[in-house]
């Protein structure tokens, strides 16, 4: 199922990524230098990440920024 919102997607992908690599909410917030509140609220779609966090949570996750893009690579 795909989220509705592009914001919703993001954070489906995000949650996705964090879950394959068995990190916590908290660990990938220590990892990304972030609030664990914060991380937690993107993954429910409730906050639009700056370009700054997302490449902290991309680093965070090892994997490129572009990855936490991949859900737009096809619109529609």
């Amino acid at each position: 199922m795909i989220a509705a919102s592009p914001r919703e997607r993001f954070a489906a992908h995000l949650r996705e990524l964090r879950a394959k690599r068995s990190l916590s909410q908290t660990r990938l917030a220590e990892l990304a230098g972030l609030n664990r509140n914060y991380v937690s609220d993107v993954e429910r779609g409730y906050r639009n990440p700056c370009l700054d966090n997302i490449l902290k949570l991309a680093d965070a996750l090892d994997v490129p920024p572009s990855e936490l893009f991949r859900p737009f690579d096809k619109l529609g």
